[in-house]
């Protein structure tokens, strides 16, 4: 299969490994990926904070991107949530936005969904022999739907322990901008998602979304609990073979 790969602007400026991973993964499943150069941001940030105009234009240059491909992968629940969800609303239906968005964004796939629902695996040959917790994040659980997708990958990988995360459905409290407008509350929040988290005795702290993971993962590390945080991606991706290096 041929599959379009929007790595996203978090994973592309602060967590670049997280697409190195995609493209390894699904490279090894048989599969090739390709990474239009057109691409840009999503215009969630845009959207949330109420510049409509500026996330039209978004959406526009992203539909435009992607309208060739039949499968597009976004390795962000939250980016893929914003297209899936929010970019019918950028334009009246039966306008030339709203009919382009209409036909790319059930296009647009999380990690999990694709591996599961379109490749029909959960056993993608990953070695990881460490002690795992789960995070859902909340675009992943409420507006994607993930479910137990990315449980069902975790369990089949060869070497790995998954552990329950306590209060697991509660909010990190990054949100995006709801970090920058309520600091104090996101602080809160994140400090009883990173409690929790390192209570399970795990090493590794796995979501489907880096910027939940990059407000966790600062936590734990102020917390100076020698917790590690994970994209799926990442994990998925780890062999035998790279474990032994």
């Amino acid at each position: 299969m041929r599959i379009a790969l929007f790595v996203t602007c978090v994973n592309d400026t602060l967590f670049p490994r997280t697409g190195q991973a995609v493209v390894r993964l699904l490279e090894r499943l048989g599969h090739e990926v390709v990474f239009p150069a057109g691409q840009t941001c999503c215009g969630q940030m845009h959207y949330n904070t109420g510049y409509r105009r500026d996330a039209q234009r978004l959406a526009v240059r992203f539909v435009e991107t992607f309208a060739d491909h039949d499968v597009v992968l976004a390795p962000s629940g939250s980016c893929a949530a914003m297209v899936r969800d929010n970019y019918p609303r950028l334009a009246p239906a039966g306008s030339r936005l709203g009919r382009a968005a209409a036909e790319v964004a059930p296009r647009v796939l999380d990690l999990s969904e694709l591996l599961v629902d379109v490749l029909g695996v959960t056993d993608v040959g990953a070695y990881f022999p460490h002690r795992v917790a789960y995070h859902p994040t909340c675009h992943g659980m409420r507006l994607l739907g993930l479910g137990d997708r990315p449980l069902r990958l975790l369990r089949a990988v060869r070497g790995l322990e998954l552990v329950e995360l306590p209060d697991a459905e509660e909010c990190c409290g990054f949100g995006g901008t709801f970090a920058v407008k309520n600091p104090a509350v996101s602080a809160a929040m994140g400090w009883d998602k990173a409690r929790n988290a390192a209570a399970t005795g795990a090493e590794v702290l796995c979501a489907v979304d880096n910027s939940c993971l990059m407000h966790i993962g600062g936590v734990l590390r102020r917390q100076r609990s020698g917790m590690r945080v994970m994209h799926l991606a990442e994990i998925l991706a780890s062999t035998e073979k790279e474990a032994v290096r």
